[in-house]
């Protein structure tokens, strides 16, 4: 093996030499990938293909073991730090350039013990992964709505999809956490354990350290769900969201509608000639008794005059896979958002007038509905700041040609301006790209402070910021 010149933490370079280099494989219970490896490339390439960089090495990590030989290695060395659970975070950030960058993606064993409703989750898990499990003995775990994200990334961040209105945020459902802080040290973290540490992990993302085990509280959810689609000529899109708007002011928790807007893909339900066009999906689901779901979803469904109405019965991880279609890995993407404490009459307007711009097919609007249960903790309890939002707004930009990126990306923010003013001013993080660094102060709000502290403490040299980063205290003061 040769001597490597790897990106530093401060965008220098540095000479391993060889011998270091082999000495860290030859630790290792995984495995070492340079650009000599034939996977190398593979390795390297994530979900969003806007991102293409090339870390100087690849450590794909086995087990926690080989986590702390990896964040030694890259802090000893001063060495620019990248981690990957599932690689699907629209901003890149599991990647670096000319660094090194941790794979966590062959850690992914998950275990439920239905005795005790509690589960145990490798960083390298997907949502499908933990669905098959805990689906397997009637339970869920809420979490977000594309099965091949992964399942650190997500619950750092927050975590949000069908079932977070009636048992709250993925982060929320945290018992404890094993964790690799920026000394190499292995620690057990929970509400008695480190809790400073506990409370910045969920919420504060990947700035605190590289998880290593997850373990949750779960939920009964036995059998179906209620769930599917009801889509709606895009003529209609301003009446169907204020009367959308109207019903879920009455929705208990077991019921999730988000509104989505796009042109219709050639879905086998929807008439042929719908194909192509413009239109306004309700996308909704019930997490409860099927005949009680009937009832509730009855007004979302009785809107206006709907082009098809799919909402049935169907198996909670079927429904979970449902927009994966849609999100395949390998487009171009680029995403801006913003929450709402309420969609107003203003708000609709801006949304309808984007989407009368749609740059391309495969690009969309969602509107998520939130609230609920995770509604109801209070904002300081956790890292996360915004519990008063009802809902969150995606700019989706996704394309398949770079040529479009102008175009694309200036869609997105055009929108992501002209809904400032209606919005909270918080953002979720897990949505924001890697051009919104100077959005993470205002994003955790009165948070921010805490977050800061705490990483003076755990991460004084910033080791961990391929992120929305959290500057350590010090350097927070200095940029002021």
């Amino acid at each position: 093996m040769d001597d490597m010149n790897l990106t530093t933490l401060q965008k220098g370079h540095k000479v391993m030499r060889a011998d270091a280099i082999e000495a860290l494989a030859a630790g290792l219970r995984g495995r070492l990938i340079t650009k000599a490896d034939s996977d190398y490339d593979e390795a390297r390439t994530i979900w969003n293909a806007m991102i293409d960089r090339k870390p100087g090495m690849i450590v794909r990590c086995a087990g926690a073991s080989d986590v702390i030989k990896a964040v030694r290695f890259a802090h000893d060395n001063h060495l620019l730090l990248a981690i990957r659970g599932g690689g699907h975070n629209i901003a890149g950030n599991a990647v670096c350039e000319g660094g090194v960058m941790i794979d966590l993606s062959a850690m992914r064993s998950v275990w439920v013990d239905p005795a005790t409703r509690r589960m145990r989750v490798e960083p390298g898990a997907t949502l499908a992964d933990v669905d098959a499990e805990t689906q397997a003995f009637g339970m869920v775990l809420p979490t977000g709505i594309n099965s091949t994200t992964g399942i650190a990334g997500l619950t750092l961040g927050g975590g949000f999809g069908w079932t977070t209105r009636k048992y709250g945020l993925t982060l929320d459902n945290l018992i404890s956490m094993d964790v690799v802080t920026a000394d190499g040290k292995l620690r057990r973290v929970s509400e008695k354990e480190d809790p400073d540490l506990f409370w910045a992990l969920r919420g504060g993302g990947g700035n605190f350290g590289v998880v290593t085990s997850f373990e949750f509280r779960l939920h009964d959810l036995p059998g179906n769900v209620l769930a599917g689609l009801v889509v709606h000529p895009f003529a209609d899109a301003e009446m169907v969201l204020k009367q959308y708007r109207a019903a879920l002011e009455k929705a208990p928790d077991e019921l999730t509608c988000w509104a989505v807007m796009r042109q219709a893909p050639p879905l086998p339900f929807l008439p042929a000639e719908w194909h192509g066009k413009e239109v306004l999906v309700l996308a909704m689901c019930y997490c409860g008794d099927l005949a009680a779901g009937q009832a509730a979803t009855a007004e979302l469904r009785g809107i206006g005059k709907p082009i098809a109405d799919v909402v049935g019965p169907v198996p909670f991880a079927a429904w979970q896979q449902a927009f994966d279609p849609l999100l395949t890995p390998g487009a171009r993407n680029y995403w801006k958002s913003q929450d709402f404490a309420a969609l107003s009459d203003q708000a609709i307007a801006v949304l309808l007038d984007a989407v009368r711009k749609l740059p391309g097919p495969e690009c969309e609007i969602f509107v998520g509905h939130v609230g609920g249960a995770a509604g109801r903790i209070a904002g300081e309890a956790t890292a996360f700041p915004q519990r008063s939002s009802h809902f969150v707004m995606n700019v989706h930009g996704r394309w398949r040609d770079k040529a479009m990126d102008q175009k694309g990306i200036a869609w997105a923010r055009g929108l992501f301006e002209a809904t400032k003013p209606h919005a909270i001013g918080t953002a979720y993080i897990n949505f924001m790209p890697e051009d919104e660094a100077d959005r993470v102060e205002k994003a955790y709000g009165k948070n921010y402070r805490r977050l800061a502290e705490i990483k003076r403490h755990y991460d004084p040299e910033n080791l961990f910021r391929m992120n929305q980063n959290v500057k350590p205290l010090p350097e927070m003061r200095a940029a002021s």
